[in-house]
């Protein structure tokens, strides 16, 4: 079993451990104060020491304040997103981006952020537009509120505009670098590397499709038939799915989303796992996917 290896995420200087951790589910019905704090603790005793959040992911950021108190924080990178609290969703203002980021401070109990995140805008032309959301946190950046700047969000045209504006560092990409699709290898992939951007693939179990658990067979059949692949052969499809994403050509990380510490130590476990190479070589053999150089 190996180790979590030590990223550089672009040119930002972040040394992050290789799997990161995705605290959406922390804010979900799903997990409660006390699973928040004992996975969030969990994943930072086992070396995990990029933590991301939004205002949009319910008590997530509340919670994670909880588990980072008492000295936890200081263990960490912490990343939030802004643009979509349900308060003030779509306010890309100048305005909106400081009420967001000083309310996320307040909840996670800092003074600092490490990376801030556009989050799912509608029209990329808007937070990058003078005066609103992208010149706002270039000012969060100067005084040091805001370490630095990126974009969440799926479409890869966004990526595209956002990366070519020169002041974002960090792109996270959701759902199209998995072993169901592999997208955004033909598009943001190599535009980032040119420009020095940090890449996180998020959702690397294609929320859930990918975690081990059966799939809906008539509504995700490719998911299906890559379950009962690795069933019949006692292979993990979540770990697969990991050292997949793990092997991918980026100067950033991986991120997983949990809910309890049982569900933060098997995303561990899998990432630390390691997959036989005539595994991969059968995989590819039947789905025509597996990491470079099989």
């Amino acid at each position: 079993m190996s180790e979590l290896a030590t990223r550089v995420l672009g040119k930002t200087g972040i040394r992050a451990k290789a799997l990161g951790l995705g605290c959406a589910w922390f804010g979900s019905e799903k997990s409660s104060d006390r699973d928040t704090v004992e996975g969030v603790r969990r994943a930072i005793d086992l070396g995990i020491n990029f933590l991301d959040t939004s205002p949009l992911y319910g008590e997530s950021e509340g919670r994670v304040g909880m588990a980072l108190d008492g000295g936890w924080r200081e263990k960490i990178y912490l990343q939030t997103k802004m643009g979509t609290h349900p308060q003030r969703r779509g306010d890309y203002t100048a305005e909106g981006t400081r009420w967001s980021v000083e309310n996320s401070l307040r909840l996670l109990k800092t003074d600092h952020l490490d990376s801030v995140l556009i989050h799912d805008p509608g029209d990329i032309e808007l937070p990058l537009s003078p005066g609103h959301a992208l010149d706002e946190l270039m000012k969060m950046k100067e005084k040091g509120i805001v370490g630095h700047i990126g974009l969440g969000v799926r479409q890869h045209e966004f990526h595209r505009r956002a990366i070519e504006t020169g002041k974002i560092e960090i792109v996270l990409s959701y759902l199209d670098y998995t072993l169901l699709n592999q997208s955004v290898a033909q598009t943001t992939l190599p535009l980032a590397r040119r420009h020095g951007v940090g890449i996180i693939l998020a959702s690397a179990l294609g929320m859930g499709r990918l975690s081990g658990v059966e799939p809906d067979r008539a509504k995700e059949p490719r998911a299906h038939a890559m379950w009962t692949w690795c069933q019949k052969r006692g292979v993990s499809l979540r770990i697969l799915a990991l050292q997949f994403c793990l092997a991918a050509p980026i100067n950033g990380i991986v991120m997983f989303g949990p809910s309890n510490r049982r569900e933060v130590e098997e995303g561990y476990q899998a990432a630390v796992s390691e997959v036989r190479p005539e595994v991969w070589r059968d995989f590819k053999a039947e789905f025509g996917v597996a990491p470079e150089g099989f």
